[in-house]
């Protein structure tokens, strides 16, 4: 009988554990420490935020550490454009004295909230957000001096502004930025200084080194609390901020609050099967991928820094901060997905900085466009979201910019500005000319690091051509088709038909002698390539692949490229490989999954009739080069690309060619996705049998009619439905594979 009874409650437990699994949520698997170590650039930050908010909020770590999850010390946390600190003992100046060490062991990180011990002083701080706003609190020790921090290094000014509040003004990129901050404990006393110079209670101070420092008692697990908002408006704004988005003193309110907004958020895609480590991934990587861009909206206005004005927002939200050279790829496409309203808010706001600015930008942040990397990628991101039926912004407007980027501004790399003597080559001859081999750059306008990066400027461009001449087709301007089409061939100028590669040409014409499509080009291949080489860039042909597939002489061949590809390796050395290249990690073979240009690659398997070869690799890339913990991320996140593409290939399908409303199918990891669409749709990819050993797709069903092709259409998705995927241990090489079963291109 008592047998029994531990055989029932055993039962009864290994129940509730089930049910506890079922119930577990999905920001619950969301971990967003992956990724705070770099492959071998740059790392990621375990933000706190709202998706798109205006207030990120991480720990600042030892500056000189630059992996944030080997850092030896928390020196503060951001408070607007100060840095806030929780110590004890001496008044210090210097935020290195004020640093306290900490343990991961001790630390909990959540897309809505933080919490870590800084272990010098024993005081746990807390943290969480809203759209403008951040909410700290902090438990100290029994101490007779503790004290609450703000500083700045910048050209700034505080002011006490009440018994219990701080304001103060600093700058973000150039533009100003404002902060409103109330203690939930009146200040009583404090010191200021200015450079360092410690002086009694002055209640306002500006300039660089400058500082806050509240002195008191507290009591042992005394809490004191730090609500700050934050605007570029002004603080009036800043105190509004606050006021509307935190009300009230309640942080576990607050907390639960963030953690049902990203609830509702992640919760939009809901994942059946995997593994634990999967859905890990998987839940960080879509958290990544709600954070650019930045919506500036406050109280139905925005500041422009485009212009410098601060607007009425009109019924659509301004968004600022994206890199389209990163971003257009897949992570716009995934936010369309589930957030199309959103997205046509974004493109509003780029024909916003037009008329502000007089030009389109690329990589647009709250201070204006960035001058970085190569491209004009607003182009893809239009074109993606019009072709895809989401047009709520002025068409004729956006296309003006688009022409106008494509006509008059200069393609060079990392720059902005009108037309050289390069661009009018690009103009008259369809590529973009490269120096001869030992030839010394004359152009003033070149950037002396980022240099010419001939051939990858040449294909992007290219392709930003075809987006124009897409939109010029829609909006029935058949001159403007006839000469961007003519334009969007210009892949064919720079690939020599020699090497089966992409190549560098002279203005006159003539290709670069002794080029070499795997170690060319200089550090990073800037002379030729834009952070990867030829074995990359070669395949940048997303709009027309089989015109690129005719130009390597066929089907056989370009699959036989594709497989040299994977298995290249690297002339020297890996570590001499990387030392030239250190864009180009998450290496199989010269494929680097670490880079954006690479992401549409293993999906041109199915343009040559062998779809299987794309759902193999797929899997290998999610299993090799993506994980759960700090390295988990193989390249530079860049704001949430690395991530899309996971989220993306994870259930099974990838937009190969932004601006033609087509998904390639891939291999999902999932036995079922959800994905909840606007109107009330959903759209659900179920895989029955999907797992490590399953990984090849035997048939398909779209909406239970027979699916033999490798990809289906925007409208198909937004619709709602459901694409079966039934899979299998071996490759079925007849599904997929007839020629007229190959996405489109231009050329078919």
């Amino acid at each position: 009988m008592v047998r029994t009874a531990r055989v029932l409650g055993l039962v009864s437990m290994l129940s509730l554990a089930g049910w506890a699994q079922q119930r577990k949520e999905p920001v619950d698997y969301v971990n967003p420490n992956i990724g705070t170590i770099g492959h071998l650039l740059t790392a990621t930050a375990p933000t706190v935020q709202y998706p798109y908010g205006m207030v990120r909020v991480a720990p600042i770590t030892t500056p000189s550490v630059r992996d944030r999850f080997l850092a030896d010390k928390i020196y503060g946390f951001p408070a607007g454009s100060a840095m806030l600190m929780a110590t004890t003992g001496a008044i210090e100046t210097d935020s290195a004295r004020n640093a306290s060490r900490f343990d991961h062991d001790f630390e909990t990180v959540s897309p809505y909230y933080y919490a870590a011990l800084l272990e010098d002083y024993d005081i746990q701080a807390e943290f969480t957000a809203t759209g403008h706003a951040s909410y700290y609190r902090f438990t100290f020790p029994a101490n007779a001096h503790s004290h609450l921090v703000l500083s700045s290094r910048d050209n700034a000014e505080l002011e006490v502004v009440g018994p219990a509040a701080v304001a103060g003004r600093g700058a973000e990129g150039g533009v100003a930025i404002y902060f409103y901050a109330e203690f939930s404990k009146p200040l009583g006393a404090y010191s200021t200084w200015t450079g360092g110079q410690v002086s009694a209670q002055t209640a306002k101070l500006s300039g660089t080194n400058i500082g806050f420092e509240t002195d008191g008692a507290t009591t042992k697990g005394e809490r004191i609390g730090v609500r700050i908002g934050v605007s570029y408006i002004g603080i009036d704004q800043a105190r509004k901020n606050l006021r509307k988005e935190i009300p009230a003193w309640g942080f576990d309110q607050v907390k639960a609050k963030g953690r049902a907004v990203w609830n509702q958020a992640l919760g939009k895609i809901a994942v059946k099967g995997g593994t634990e480590k999967q859905r890990t991934i998987f839940y960080t990587a879509l958290y990544r991928s709600l954070g650019r861009m930045t919506d500036h909206t406050e109280d139905g206005r925005y500041y422009s820094g485009y212009d410098g004005q601060v607007h009425d927002a009109g019924g659509h939200d301004f968004y600022a901060g994206d890199g389209l050279w990163d971003t257009y790829r897949s992570m716009h496409p995934l936010q369309l997905i589930l957030d199309p309203a959103r997205q046509v808010d974004m493109v509003n706001s780029y024909v916003r900085m037009y008329e502000q600015s007089g030009w389109m930008p690329s990589f647009p942040s709250i201070g204006g466009d960035g001058a970085v990397m190569i491209g004009h990628h607003s182009t893809a991101f239009i074109t993606d979201t019009y072709l895809k039926g989401y047009r709520d912004f002025d068409v004729e407007k956006a296309y003006a910019g688009m022409k106008k980027n494509a006509m008059e501004a200069t393609l060079l790399p990392w720059r902005r500005g009108p037309l050289t003597a390069l661009d009018r080559v690009y103009q008259e001859k369809g590529f973009f000319p490269a120096l001869a081999k030992g030839e010394k750059e004359t152009v003033a306008e070149v950037h002396p690091f980022e240099r010419r990066q001939a051939v990858s400027v040449t294909l992007e461009n290219c392709y930003d051509d075809w987006c124009v001449a897409q939109m010029a087709k829609a909006l029935k301007k058949d001159d403007d088709y006839a000469y961007f089409m003519k334009r969007a061939h210009n892949y064919a100028n720079v690939f020599d038909g020699r090497i089966g590669m992409m190549a560098p040409k002279t203005a006159d014409g003539q290709w670069v002698e002794s080029f070499d499509p795997t170690r060319g080009g200089g550090q990073g291949g800037r002379d030729y390539f834009a952070e990867c080489n030829s074995w990359v860039y070669t395949w940048h042909v997303q709009h027309d692949v089989a015109g690129l597939m005719a130009l390597m002489g066929g089907r056989e061949q370009f699959a036989a490229k594709l497989d040299q590809l994977f298995v290249e390796q690297y002339g020297t050395s890996k570590y001499a490989f990387l030392g030239q290249f250190p864009d180009m990690t998450g290496l199989i073979g010269n494929y680097a999954q670490g880079d954006e240009p690479s992401f549409h690659i293993p999906y041109l398997y199915n343009y040559c009739g062998q779809p299987w070869k794309a759902q193999r690799l797929l899997r290998q890339i999610m299993e090799v080069w993506y994980g759960d913990g700090p390295l988990g991320i193989c390249g530079d996140e860049d704001g949430g690309a690395m991530s899309s593409w996971y989220v993306l290939s994870a259930m099974g399908f990838y937009p190969v060619c932004p601006g033609r409303p087509v998904y390639d199918i891939g291999s999902p990891l999932f036995q079922e996705v959800k994905i909840a669409l606007a109107g009330g749709r959903t759209f659900t990819v179920s895989a029955p049998g999907a797992s490590a050993g399953n990984k090849y797709v035997q048939s398909a069903t779209l909406n239970g009619k027979p699916l033999d092709k490798p990809w289906f259409t925007h409208d198909e998705l937004a619709a709602g439905g459901t694409l079966v995927l039934r899979m299998g241990p071996r490759p079925n090489r007849k599904w997929g594979s007839s020629p007229e079963a190959a996405p489109p291109s231009m050329s078919r």
